[in-house]
């Protein structure tokens, strides 16, 4: 199976019933917990397309994670997919990030650590963020807390 078709099924699988600020809150909390067992530098975010409802930023980061969250955010929020999905499809394209497809590289970033939040019936509302680490890292992090949390581990 390949990285895209991994994510693809990351995306299907991990839907929630529903979401709001508690559970965002608590997928946080449960990132927050994961990132600090692996003393992992990253900043977590979770937002929906007009707002913030979850900001952590762990001993290590530094402020250019944050701008890195915003960015892959605003990739997954306008895309509605996993940012390493979306710069995995770019790549195999032979595109990137840029005004040639109506995206500007300081505002989108298509790198991996941006997850989709899909509730069923609804589509996505919010994505989930972690910055910090290697693209796949910083989106296993997120997969491996989601996984847990939606018990589809």
């Amino acid at each position: 199976m390949s990285l895209i078709e991994t994510i693809e099924r990351q995306e299907s699988q991990l839907v929630f019933k529903s979401f709001d600020e508690l559970v965002a809150f608590e997928v946080g909390r449960r990132l927050v917990d994961l990132a600090l067992s692996e003393k992992a530098p990253v900043v977590i975010d979770i937002r929906t397309p007009d707002r913030t409802l979850f900001h952590a930023a762990l001993p290590g980061a530094s402020p250019d994670n944050d701008h890195w969250a915003r960015r892959k955010s605003n990739v997954t929020l306008r895309m509605h997919k996993a940012s390493l999905r979306v710069g995995e499809l770019n790549r195999a394209r032979g595109r990137s990030v840029s005004s040639e497809i109506g995206l500007d590289p300081m505002e989108y970033a298509d790198h991996g650590g941006s997850f989709p939040v899909r509730v069923a019936g609804t589509g996505v509302v919010a994505a989930i963020t972690v910055s910090g680490l290697k693209s796949e890292e910083d989106h296993a992090m997120i997969v491996t807390v989601l996984e847990a949390y939606l018990g589809k581990s």
